[in-house]
C-alpha cells in the first residue's frame, strides 16, 4: 500500500473544492489511483503522464499529473520510500485545469 503526504499548497486547493469534488476525488483515489500505484501500471481513464515545463532537480521523479474528473486535475510526485518497499506520492496541486496557470508575471 502506498504513502502519501501533502505539500501546503494542495491542502489549500482541496479546501477550495466542493463537497462534491472533494468525494470525486478521494473515490478516485481509492478506487483507481491506489490500485495503479501499487501495480506500477496506469489506467488510460486517469490519463497520468508527466506535467510539461517542470523542471526538477537531478535525482527527483518528474512531477506527473492525473485527471480525475472531466475538469478534475491533481499534480504529484514519487517521493523517498517512507515504508521500505511501498512507493511514496507526494500530492502538490488539486482542482481545475487552473492549477497549471502560472498566474501573473
Amino acid at each position: 500500500m502506498p504513502t502519501f503526504e501533502t505539500a501546503a499548497h494542495f491542502k489549500r486547493d482541496f479546501k477550495k473544492l466542493s463537497p462534491e469534488e472533494r468525494k470525486r476525488f478521494a473515490d478516485a483515489i481509492q478506487d483507481k489511483f491506489v490500485p495503479d500505484v501499487a501495480k506500477g501500471q496506469f489506467r488510460p481513464g486517469l490519463r497520468v503522464k508527466p506535467v510539461q515545463g517542470v523542471s526538477v532537480p537531478h535525482g527527483q521523479s518528474p512531477v506527473m499529473e492525473m485527471t480525475w474528473a472531466p475538469d478534475g486535475r491533481a499534480t504529484w510526485q514519487y517521493g523517498a520510500q517512507v515504508r521500505a518497499g511501498e512507493p511514496h506520492v507526494i500530492w502538490r496541486r488539486v482542482g481545475g485545469h487552473e492549477i497549471f496557470d502560472p498566474g501573473p508575471a
